[in-house]
């Protein structure tokens, strides 16, 4: 596909986003705020969707993994542990032609991406990515701490909680879906690159064994690989690449992106890691605390190396709504093909007209409906266009009540991918739906 193509499509979805309550620039009436961004009601929806079906498929359904909810706030020490303090930076430079800031790395053949200039930087100097901020009433360095720039570090402070709360064995998982700041330099490309975002990670503890780890690195590659296939996600678009040495952090075993051809270039989604035991040995470090595991039936103290899955919500919610954007000219629509679990809304109920009891009747079956799924009611415009506008957000069913429904007690049931319909009897529309949205 063409470049402009591409470019033409990233902002038809953004326009859509907007238009259609997904996503808004963040305080947008004072002009914005670059770099972060607000979940309009089927946008927020939609990543509740998502996370729910993450947290589904990570915990609920699984007998080896735990869930937590850290603190954003947290000791200052737990980022000099984990080397944030010292090492969390990016390479910066500013153009000295429109004085826009980037990231050194980011720069192709010395040239600004802002205004083309050539050769007009300032020097290299390294950027904290971290935002801080002051715990109390004084604003002194022994106040200081730092909004988290990641969830995984709260998940390794509370390991041993864990363990010696909730009977846990190795191989074991703690999971956790939160917020995380980064103040990035250069925010880009709608929610993909933001100051704030939501990160849905877990850390998978295993015998401190090579084979062992390599054994769960490779089952987890495969294991979140699939997830997004499983609601989606087309095989074509989706990557699962691994990392060269070069580029591997300096406790990492191993490490491999999965990543996604979004219309600004292929980029990652998720990355697991095989962290080995750097992060628990360096908290036992700093804190004086024994982190050790005791293996009861090895009978033997040991600190677990960990395999690290860690997403982020807001890119997982971009591609998913990258990969459902179709336009169909020759049906007149454009459509988000969202797997079920995923939709925003899962079905839309219209009276045909507002009269002979029409609305009546479809109102009160939207109010059984959203006992069960979040339902939505539409009483305005031609029968057609109601159709286009559910088709526009997602929405895999429409039920029309009509002239039929009065006489046979029976709704037309439209198919938003297929466009086919058929009629199900009022007292049955709920065993229909479940068998259609099976799994929500």
């Amino acid at each position: 596909m063409a470049k402009n193509t591409l470019d033409q499509k990233m902002q038809q979805i953004v326009s859509l986003c907007r238009r259609r309550a997904f996503i808004f620039q963040s305080s947008e009436i004072y002009g914005g705020l670059n770099g972060c961004w607000d979940y309009g009601p089927l946008g927020v929806e939609l990543k509740r969707n998502i996370k729910a079906a993450w947290w589904r498929d990570m915990v609920t359904e699984r007998q080896d993994i735990e869930g937590v909810d850290c603190s954003i706030l947290m000791n200052p020490k737990v980022w000099e542990a984990s080397g944030h303090a010292s090492s969390f930076t990016d390479p910066m430079v500013d153009c000295m032609q429109c004085r826009g800031r980037f990231r050194a790395d980011h720069i192709v053949k010395n040239q600004c991406p802002t205004c083309g200039t050539k050769d007009k930087f300032t020097e290299v100097r390294l950027f904290n990515l971290m935002f801080k901020t002051y715990v109390g009433a004084l604003e002194d360095s022994s106040s200081q701490t730092y909004l988290r720039p990641e969830t995984a570090q709260g998940i390794f402070v509370n390991f041993d909680n864990v363990v010696n709360t909730c009977r846990v064995k190795v191989p074991f998982g703690i999971a956790q879906i939160g917020k995380a700041f980064r103040n990035e330099i250069n925010p880009r490309n709608f929610t993909f690159r933001s100051r704030e975002f939501e990160q849905m990670e877990m850390e998978f503890f295993v015998k401190p064994d090579l084979e062992e780890a390599n054994k769960w690195f490779e089952y987890w590659k495969q294991e979140r690989y699939q997830w997004y296939l499983k609601y989606g996600i087309k095989q074509e678009r989706l990557h699962l690449r691994p990392h060269e040495e070069n580029e591997l952090a300096h406790y990492a075993a191993g490490c491999a992106d999965i990543e996604y051809d979004f219309p600004f270039g292929r980029a990652e989604l998720e990355g697991i890691a095989n962290r080995t035991d750097y992060d628990l040995k360096r908290h036992s470090e700093v804190s004086g605390k024994d982190l050790k595991y005791f293996d009861a039936e090895a009978k033997t103290h040991y600190v677990p190396y960990v395999i690290e899955p860690s997403a982020g919500a807001d890119r997982a919610t971009l591609a998913f709504l990258v990969d459902a954007y179709e336009e169909e000219p020759e049906n007149e629509r454009t459509v988000l093909r969202f797997h079920p679990a995923i939709a925003p809304i899962k079905v839309a109920v219209f009276p045909l007209v507002n009269k002979e009891g029409m609305p009546e009747l479809a109102e009160k079956l939207t109010k059984t409906l959203k006992k069960k799924w979040h339902s939505f009611y539409d009483d305005k415009g031609a029968i057609g266009r109601r159709y286009r506008r559910q088709d526009e957000v997602g929405t895999p069913f429409c039920l029309t009540v009509d002239g039929e429904t009065m006489k046979s007690n029976t709704v037309t049931v439209r198919q938003r991918d297929s466009m086919a319909q058929e009629r199900v009897a009022v007292d049955q529309v709920v065993g229909y739906l479940e068998k259609q949205l099976t799994g929500i």
